[in-house]
């Protein structure tokens, strides 16, 4: 019965194995991807036992691909990407370049003709949306400056691929005809800069008016499903009326989602479901490749490896030391691009189905992408601890940042400290600044702080969790620590750690439920409040109290209705 039910059977057996390599692999220190990509290996049709149906795979991660550039968008602003674009047009441009030719050589060393050398380096040269987003969230550097050239690069790697997919084609069938490529080049430029224009436009207007309604009839259901529905649906109907790539869809989706008042809600509702297809993602990966490759042609394994990992590494962090940013932003943003995925996958497909590129050269770049995503949180981990070690410009002796507003670690007299600056943190510094108590802000975005500094607030970057930062932050000068992040695991690291080194200052966190206060009065919360139990009590001290409740106004009451 089973058979009759792929798309079941392969989301099934591949969720369950890549949670259990996925938690081996925690255990032994490793990155969790390193299971995923087991997970599929296993599944693979490369390995006995069962065999999980490779086509739905794929597009299971398709999904995962939309979902997550669309959780990007909504948190990248237009603005932000025209701030990167000195950098990240030319050095996605010059890099994909450079990469390319060095592809290209791996190619002729190998024996390969010009037209399979030149797509086997193209396919080598464009990173993976997923395994960068996935680094930069977990590492925490999603929303700083090194993040935001990171993401802007892989927008124009992006279009470019997109480019590359028209023209590869017109090559294969008809490269004698300039005439024809130049044809099919600029209709791809005009239905990209169509789409652009349409969603910075009608999509401003249509995508936060349609939320606003949603939000008003009070379903969380249906607000839930319009946000699904808004990023889903342009990222398809931009590659069908478009032929733009699923994730520039999704992308400038997002990016107009948040200029609503209800972006946060929609980036919290489709959280699970990106996390859940970015796994599979890279269980359909780790179906793809055949492990006999590294038996067969190891040396040419080793080297197509080094181009992705280390060839890449050095062409871009040279190209932003180029362009003027430190040797830390440098290496973040070169580490971020040091892997290949899902157009490397559909190039080489594209290339075997017009016959350009030989079966050695598909298992070699699929070969070379399980390897360059099994090493790159290894790289990550190491460049972004540096970073973060030596870019905090609060931290004394901190690296300033090119044009980063720096001020010195925080010396004054007692003070609370609010760890956070999402709705809750923002709503609790705003009124004990207006109620004059000193407050010191800890957040990890970038931008927040340096606005919060030009309002002559005390901000300081970084991630609380690190003991720099919370030093910096004046932890010993701290009479009350709010950590007021969202997630219960990074607030349960964040209360350990000032417990640690503090353990007379009284910490307040929130929680969701019974459970979270539990394990964060564990690790040494003075207090944990969990908003609807305060909701409730709140509600309850107001029925019993003396002061009768007001009744609404009719016309008020038919309002909310």
């Amino acid at each position: 019965m089973l058979h009759h039910a792929p798309l079941l059977t392969t989301m099934a057996v591949g969720l369950v194995l890549a949670f259990v390599f996925g938690f081996l692999a925690q255990k032994m220190r490793l990155s969790p991807i390193v299971g995923y990509l087991a997970a599929g290996l296993l599944i693979g049709p490369y390995t006995p036992g069962f065999v999980g149906d490779t086509d739905v795979a794929y597009e299971l991660s398709e999904i995962g691909v939309i979902l997550l550039m669309f959780g990007v968008g909504l948190h990248f602003s237009f603005k932000d990407l025209l701030a990167v674009k000195k950098v990240a047009i030319p050095g996605a441009v010059l890099q994909m370049t450079a990469a390319t030719a060095l592809g290209t050589g791996v190619g002729l060393w190998l024996d390969w003709g010009l037209g399979a050398s030149l797509l086997f380096g193209l396919a080598l040269s464009v990173a993976s949306t997923v395994v960068m987003l996935r680094a930069l969230e977990d590492k925490q550097l999603l929303d700083t400056r090194a993040g935001h050239i990171a993401v802007g690069w892989l927008i124009v790697e992006d279009l470019a691929m997109v480019i590359a997919l028209v023209v590869i084609p017109v090559l294969a069938v008809d490269a004698n005809s300039p005439g024809a490529i130049v044809g099919e080049l600029a209709w791809t430029i005009l239905r990209v800069a169509i789409f652009v224009a349409l969603m910075l436009i009608v999509g401003k207007r249509v995508i936060p008016w349609l939320l606003a309604r949603v939000a008003d009839t009070g379903s969380r259901e249906l607000f839930t499903l319009s946000v699904l529905a808004i990023g889903m649906g342009v990222a398809v109907g931009a590659a069908w009326l478009f032929e733009v790539s699923f994730a520039l869809g999704a992308f400038f989706a997002g990016m107009i989602m948040r200029e609503s008042d209800l972006s946060h809600r929609a980036a919290e509702d489709s959280l699970p479901l990106r996390d859940a297809f970015a796994v599979l993602f890279f269980v359909s990966v780790g179906m793809l490749v055949d492990w006999r490759i590294v038996l067969e042609a190891p040396v040419a394994l080793l080297v197509t490896t080094l181009v992705i990992v280390v060839g890449k590494t050095v062409v871009a962090f040279g190209l932003v030391r180029i362009m003027k940013y430190s040797r830390r932003m440098s290496l973040v943003v070169a580490v971020s691009l040091a892997q290949i995925g899902e157009f490397s996958f559909i190039l080489v497909t594209l290339g075997g189905e017009y016959e350009i590129l030989p079966q050695d050269a598909q298992d070699l770049v699929l070969g070379g992408a399980i390897l360059s995503i099994m090493l790159n949180p290894l790289l990550f981990a190491w460049a972004g601890r540096f970073y973060r070690d030596a870019h905090d410009p609060d931290l004394p002796g901190g690296d300033v940042e090119g044009d980063a507003d720096a001020v010195q670690a925080y010396s004054g007299p007692e003070h609370v400290m609010v760890v956070g600056f999402g709705r809750v943190g923002t709503r609790v510094a705003t009124t004990l600044w207006q109620e004059g108590v000193p407050t010191v802000v800890v957040a990890d975005d970038e931008n927040v702080v340096k606005a919060l500094r030009e309002d002559g607030q005390q901000a300081i970057l970084g991630n609380a969790v690190r003991s720099k930062v919370l030093k910096a932050a004046g932890l010993e000068q701290a009479t009350t620590v709010l950590v007021a992040i969202h997630d219960p695991l990074n607030a349960g690291a964040i209360v350990s750690k000032i417990k640690k080194l503090s353990p007379d200052t009284r910490v307040i966190a929130r929680g969701h439920g019974d459970t979270d206060v539990a394990y964060l009065e564990e690790l040494g919360a003075d207090r944990v409040l969990v908003g609807v139990y305060e909701v409730a009590d709140l509600m309850a001290t107001d029925v019993m109290s003396d002061t009768p409740v007001p009744k609404a106004d009719p016309d008020d009451r038919q309002a909310t209705t």
